[in-house]
């Protein structure tokens, strides 16, 4: 399908972060964008300020007759009144990663694929790339602080794409340079057990087209399998890697470092943000623009004005007093960077996590990991399970977790009672995480913290 030419989209589920960047797509191209979502957020907010027409009800009778494609995401139930309405009275309908598949398959494409960190290192190379004035067209996981946003568009034809294995959708696409970040177990309501997960990504490293190259994290398992044409691989500061980072130190709650790349070495790179784990994207996002010939002192010049993606380690409140970080870490390998990260960072401060599983299958398939991830933290608050699409599963829930931590300091509460707590305790290091809606209860916490 010739996505250029389409005047008139549909998107049911028009609200998620993946759709939502193809619904400005569309718009900013001069097409007529309409949706549905569950409930209305700050983003389908913002994308309906942006011209597109959004309603929060499934109703057959409120859906557009007129549309030429229709886009839905795999969480959208398959029971859905608007979805199946579509399908049968005969309207071209496609998943997400088919339309995605579809804008991508004519440009350059540099697509971020792993478990974790891929949000934050497509959205810091496609903020290279357009800082530098290489340019690109992003469709990112994320809302890019800098830009407020989790598309932007280019006439150069280049696209930085955030790669999903969620569904598999990451393997519709063939990338020119591909990045390969983790392979940790997660989705296994997909996958069904860790290798089979890491069977996708290996064809997901099989799909690199002829002549492409990848930047892979040191280390993985089946090494020898994952290959291109060209193959580099990348560390923190392992220097057998191809790329690493050396001699790093902390400033204002960042790092500075220098970046040996796949070209050169780049000195005192700035990273104005926390957490040694995004000293790695850092890296693997410079490796990237050094591949395609940007100039070391505008790769430098540019990170150091980067200010990340919105819930990656995001500074909140930080003051002498009090710092309260907000992260979308959902997997035991994200929580435990995160802590570590936060008590590194700020040491012999009091170190709160508040975390809001996501998913019963994760929870059942995970919990023993978020066990021993959430044990980092000196106290641990456990809001209940973020269902998402999912029903419940007997005997699944966050004291499940609870039950599995060998840190007393633990207890499982409502929102209402967590907020509670913030009020009395006034925490000196704060963490809330996870990928669920604990991102409502920030601006609350926020208000609390900042006056108390």
């Amino acid at each position: 399908m010739n996505v250029q030419e389409l005047k008139r989209v549909y998107f049911i589920g028009i609200g998620g972060i993946g759709m939502s960047a193809l619904a400005r797509y569309f718009l900013q191209r001069g097409a007529t964008v309409n949706g549905y979502d569950r409930y209305r957020t700050d983003l389908t907010a913002q994308i309906e300020q942006e011209g597109a027409g959004i309603h929060y009800t499934d109703d057959v009778a409120l859906l557009d007759r007129e549309t030429e494609l229709v886009v839905y995401t795999p969480a959208v139930p398959a029971n859905h009144h608007e979805l199946t309405w579509y399908r049968d009275n005969g309207y071209p309908v496609y998943k997400r990663s088919d339309v995605l598949q579809w804008i991508t398959e004519t440009m350059y494409a540099i697509t971020v694929a792993g478990t974790h960190g891929k949000t934050t290192i497509s959205t810091m190379i496609a903020y290279i790339l357009r800082e530098t004035g290489y340019g690109c067209n992003a469709f990112l996981g994320g809302i890019s602080v800098n830009y407020e946003s989790n598309y932007w568009g280019s006439d150069t034809q280049v696209a930085v794409i955030e790669a999903d294995e969620y569904d598999r959708s990451f393997l519709k696409l063939h990338p020119d340079l591909a990045v390969l970040t983790a392979m940790d177990p997660d989705h296994l309501d997909i996958y069904g057990t860790a290798a089979e997960m890491e069977s996708a990504f290996i064809q997901y490293t099989q799909n690199i087209r002829p002549d492409g190259t990848l930047l892979v994290k040191h280390g993985l398992a089946h090494g020898s399998e994952l290959k291109a044409a060209h193959t580099f691989t990348y560390s923190l500061q392992n220097d057998a890697a191809a790329v690493y980072a050396s001699d790093i130190m902390q400033q204002a709650g960042g790092y500075v470092f220098n970046v040996h790349g796949p070209k050169s070495m780049i000195p005192s790179v700035l990273l104005p943000l926390g957490g040694m784990h995004n000293v790695e994207n850092a890296v693997a996002a410079v490796a990237v623009a050094q591949l395609l010939d940007i100039d070391d002192g505008r790769i430098r010049q540019a990170l150091a004005g980067f200010r990340g993606v919105k819930r990656r380690f995001e500074y909140v409140v930080s003051n002498e007093r009090t710092v309260y970080i907000d992260d979308y870490a959902h997997h035991p390998e994200e929580l435990a960077a995160l802590i570590r990260s936060a008590r590194q960072l700020f040491p012999g401060r009091k170190c709160v996590v508040a975390f809001q599983p996501h998913l019963f299958t994760r929870t059942r398939d995970l919990a023993e990991g978020f066990a021993h991830s959430l044990d980092l933290a000196d106290e641990v608050i456990l809001l209940e399970i973020y269902p998402a699409r999912e029903e419940p599963i007997p005997g699944v829930t966050a004291q499940m977790i609870a039950d599995r931590m060998s840190n007393p300091a633990h207890t499982v509460l409502s929102r209402e009672g967590l907020l509670q707590y913030v009020r009395q305790a006034r925490p000196e290091l704060l963490i809330t995480a996870g990928a669920g809606d604990i991102d409502k209860l920030v601006q609350p916490v926020r208000e609390i913290m900042e006056h108390s």
